[in-house]
């Protein structure tokens, strides 16, 4: 397993937040425009902003303006490299308790 510990700490403050927690699992299902996305939340248009920018930044999502519309969705290669923590963490345990 390649540790890229940087890139790993940097999901986890991305995902430091219940709102962009929300927003990662929403985009679970697929793309989706930002304007779907604030009609589940009681926040502002920039806030939304905010909390995308973090997520793009840090690889767990992609953004792509469609006409006047940003439309988001999941981060492949970023989810892969996060799930691949995790599922290295779970076999260390697994191999320990045996």
């Amino acid at each position: 397993m390649n540790n890229n510990y940087g890139e790993y700490a940097m999901f986890m403050k991305a995902l430091a937040d219940e709102t962009r927690v929300k927003i990662f699992d929403m985009l679970c299902e697929g793309e989706l425009c930002a304007c779907k996305i604030l009609e589940d939340f009681k926040i502002t248009q920039p806030t939304l902003s905010y909390h995308m920018k973090i997520l793009c930044d840090n690889g767990l999502v992609n953004g792509r303006r469609d006409g006047v519309w940003m439309k988001y969705s999941i981060n492949k290669n970023g989810l892969d490299s996060l799930k691949n923590l995790f599922d290295n963490i779970n076999y260390k345990i697994v191999e320990c308790n045996k």
